[in-house]
């Protein structure tokens, strides 16, 4: 899609395209009301500045539309596809399957979420290390990395949406 498209595309389907990229509701609705942005790089600064504000509320919901690290999204349509492209460095190893479906678990145990990383250009051992640093947060401090970490996806995917 070009600026010009999303620019001047209806809302239902301005929305449909952000949402691919990060499922929430308020950064989505701001966004699509924000046009015409004129360039990608309005875009992805103004998506850039609404996704700082994020709540944990709509991190955790936007959680949802990402599979666990090292799994496939069961979906299909954009955001699928988008995550399948980030996690394709992620080895699929038996040992390393085995790996992050333990931290998984041990996340997932601690922080009553699924672990969410860039996945994109990093490791399956990168991607490891990280886990393994992020169980020793506290959850407020696990949180504010989380939204980090949604907010770099999201503005990837905005970025590719437009290349």
């Amino acid at each position: 899609m070009d600026i010009t498209t999303f620019d001047t595309a209806d809302a239902e389907k301005a929305a449909a395209v952000l949402r691919s990229c990060a499922d929430v509701d308020a950064w989505v609705d701001a966004l699509v009301a924000g046009r015409p942005y004129g360039s990608v790089e309005a875009l992805v600064a103004r998506a850039d500045a609404l996704a700082a504000g994020w709540t944990g509320a709509q991190v955790e919901a936007a959680l949802a539309d990402h599979p666990r690290i090292g799994e496939r999204h069961v979906g299909t349509g954009r955001s699928a596809e988008l995550s399948g492209r980030e996690q394709s460095g992620v080895d699929d190893s038996a040992d390393t399957a085995a790996r992050l479906a333990a931290g998984n678990a041990a996340y997932e145990e601690r922080f009553d979420r699924i672990f969410l990383v860039r996945a994109a250009g990093r490791s399956a051992e990168e991607i490891l290390a990280l886990l393994e640093q992020r169980l020793t947060h506290d959850p407020e401090t696990e949180l504010a990395v989380t939204a980090g970490q949604l907010r770099e996806i999201a503005l990837l995917r905005l970025e590719d949406t437009f290349a």
